[in-house]
């Protein structure tokens, strides 16, 4: 085992601030890709209230309700566009917050395993005979902490791809209602 307590205290303190600054980098990334999504909110939010502006004063300035009914059945294909481009870009900043989450996850895994090689071998070379026991409860709650960090890493890549999931089934009910053509508005007199 180690020499002295304090060469294991040392290489515990590293591993932790180790696990820190991964988590660290992690939410980081979270919270950057969360300030994109709150970005695209804000900008499609005022695109909808200036087209829905400009939509409503093309039909106060409407002559009769048929060609106000017209107009808005013209808006209707436009509006489900742009449902269907904002689908586009959120699961394009997913993908993209996927992609750097796991290059960062996967570089400090690498890290990890080769911290926990190094600690491992550290512990193992100095052991004094009768100590084997000692040694085989490190190793275990070493290869205990590296599993329950891949797990929270696997874990984290499967919500993601969860919520891609999830845009990627929103867009293609978009992309079918956008690809059907408005229904024409039926006349009073038809309807009788």
């Amino acid at each position: 085992m180690f020499t002295n307590p304090e060469q294991f205290a040392n290489a515990t303190k590293a591993l932790f601030e180790f696990q820190l600054e991964t988590f660290n980098t992690l939410t980081s990334k979270a919270v950057q890709g969360v300030e994109q999504v709150v970005a695209l909110n804000l900008a499609t939010a005022k695109a909808q209230m200036e087209e829905q502006l400009a939509t409503s004063k093309e039909l106060s300035q409407s002559s009769d309700p048929k060609a106000a009914m017209s107009l808005a059945a013209a808006k209707v294909q436009p509006g489900m566009a742009g449902a269907a481009a904002y689908n586009e870009q959120l699961g394009a900043i997913i993908a993209e917050i996927r992609e750097e989450f796991s290059r960062a996850a996967d570089a400090h895994m690498t890290e990890a395993k080769s911290t926990l090689s190094a600690l491992i071998y550290d512990v193992t070379k100095n052991v004094r005979p009768g100590s084997e026991n000692a040694v085989q409860i490190v190793k275990t709650a070493i290869d205990n902490a590296f599993a329950g960090y891949e797990q929270v890493t696997k874990a984290t890549k499967q919500a993601v791809a969860s919520v891609e999931e999830q845009i990627a089934k929103a867009s293609a009910m978009v992309e079918q209602n956008t690809a059907k053509p408005a229904k024409p508005a039926r006349s009073r007199k038809a309807a009788k």
